[in-house]
């Protein structure tokens, strides 16, 4: 009897570990919990957005973020450029002039990044960081003036070409009850500038106009910061 005891005490450890072979339940962490649901479980992976302050810099664009995992997503934009309300001197730019003779040209502007959340999500929300670039053309004619102030028909082209390559950080909240997104960031970039812009000078003297178009090409450091709001689906 004795004996029999202690044989079962030594096949009962073996006879545990068998029963716990491939095939059996497995305990999964929450991050890999996550990962296994996000193909299968209806949540919201693509959002719309609008970034209302961008307004005031003379841009409208409507961005489209789509997840493609529980930490990765994409988002690229579309947009419009028209007047500049809000000049900003630290990267060259001026606010649009509202007299007569400026004609602000329509520009098309778009940009695409990627965006990495700091946690894992069935849902594209959370502090992120951002790699993205972008590009964006502001364009107006100016009519050039004669004697005494008078407009002529001939006009300059005054444009500003910039392509950005952005480092940003945020943070996306979902809404408790519905699902629209709130999205806040800022950070910083490298701006390449081709700029061509339009100087007019009066000589008090003879009341005539001259016209200058300085050329230049050049990098500046901008500065970002805005909110997006947005409705996911």
């Amino acid at each position: 009897m004795f004996l029999r005891a202690i044989l079962l005490s030594l096949l009962l450890p073996l006879a545990a570990r068998l029963c716990a072979q491939p095939g059996s339940t497995k305990v999964l962490l929450h991050k890999d919990r996550v990962a296994a649901a996000f193909d299968t479980v209806d949540c919201v992976k693509n959002v719309l957005k609008l970034n209302p302050l961008l307004f005031f810099r003379g841009e409208i664009p409507l961005y489209y973020e789509r997840a493609l995992t529980s930490r990765l997503s994409l988002e690229a934009g579309i947009g419009v450029t028209l007047r500049n309300y809000m000049g900003m001197t630290v990267v060259g730019d001026d606010v649009d002039d509202f007299g007569a003779g400026i004609d602000i040209l329509a520009r098309p502007s778009f940009r695409i990044g990627a965006r990495w959340y700091h946690t894992v999500d069935l849902e594209p929300q959370g502090w992120y960081t951002q790699l993205e670039f972008a590009h964006l053309t502001y364009a107006k004619d100016v009519r050039m003036k004669g004697p005494n102030g008078v407009f002529t028909d001939k006009e300059l082209r005054d444009e500003r070409i910039y392509n950005d390559f952005r480092l940003l950080g945020g943070y996306q909240m979902l809404g408790a009850s519905n699902n629209w997104m709130f999205d806040l960031y800022g950070g910083i970039g490298y701006r390449a500038r081709h700029v061509m812009i339009v100087h007019e000078t009066r000589d008090l003297t003879t009341d005539n106009y001259t016209y200058e178009v300085v050329e230049k090409d050049d990098p500046v450091l901008a500065l970002f910061l805005g909110v997006k709001v947005g409705l996911g689906f």
